[in-house]
């Protein structure tokens, strides 16, 4: 039987951004950031709230990288590094160290790695990893 993982993704809607903390087994993992709620429109919204299966994907931009593939009525939906979401996302999960506003954050590298390494060590014993929004 496969082992099933649940990571927990609790936001503050902002009209600037959304930001999050991403837990594990009710220890902070990292923040996050993401686009303002607009009715999951692709590329201007976050996505909406709801439990989702993780998975590893290769994207020519960012590489291998998480990514959340069954969100409905929008592809190729990343986790991957940036500290200001207006400017660097467009729909996608950015973890982030540090929250310093709404959709802004510091030592986002830090944070995927951190994030990276406790799903890859997951999926490495073929568990299911999933990320439940709320």
């Amino acid at each position: 039987m496969v082992e099933k993982h649940t990571l927990q993704l609790q936001r503050i809607y902002g009209t600037q951004g959304t930001n999050g903390t991403i837990t594990f087994q009710d220890e902070k993992i990292c923040h996050c950031i993401e686009l303002p709620w607009r009715n999951n429109i692709t590329q201007i919204s976050c996505i909406p709230a709801g439990k989702y299966r993780l998975e590893k994907r290769k994207f020519k931009i960012h590489g291998e990288q998480i990514a959340i593939p069954a969100v409905i009525r929008r592809e190729a939906i990343l986790i991957h590094a940036a500290n200001n979401a207006l400017k660097e996302l467009q729909g996608c999960i950015a973890p982030v160290t540090h929250l310093s506003g709404e959709g802004i954050g510091t030592e986002s590298r830090k944070a995927l790695e951190k994030l990276k390494a406790l799903v890859y060590g997951l999926w490495d014993n073929e568990a299911e990893v999933y990320l439940h929004i709320k």
